[in-house]
């Protein structure tokens, strides 16, 4: 496996764990506050799951392509090959 996989694990287990104890004592997670509310716990723990989907995903995505080489993006056209559709004017267009 990738190991983008392995840290996005690691991030959505981090995830849960600081959900699940900040919204029983949001004291042990923001140390620094003197009364810290559950509102900023649920964010950080959203936050961390988000970070941990996208690493995730990407991992995910690097496998696939190192599984199926053939299956990598569209390669850009050189501006030369791209179709310049003729200009007209509306003077042109009226006559």
């Amino acid at each position: 496996m990738n190991t983008l996989i392995y840290y996005s694990l690691e991030v959505l287990i981090l995830s849960a764990l600081v959900l699940i104890i900040g919204l029983i004592k949001p004291k042990w997670i923001f140390l620094w506050m003197e009364k810290p509310g559950r509102m900023p716990v649920i964010f950080l723990a959203t936050a961390l799951f988000m970070i941990g989907m996208i690493l995730n995903g990407e991992g995910r995505k690097k496998l696939e392509l190192e599984k199926n080489p053939a299956v990598k993006t569209e390669q850009v056209k050189p501006i030369s090959e791209i179709p310049v559709p003729e200009t007209t004017t509306v003077q042109q267009q009226t006559k």
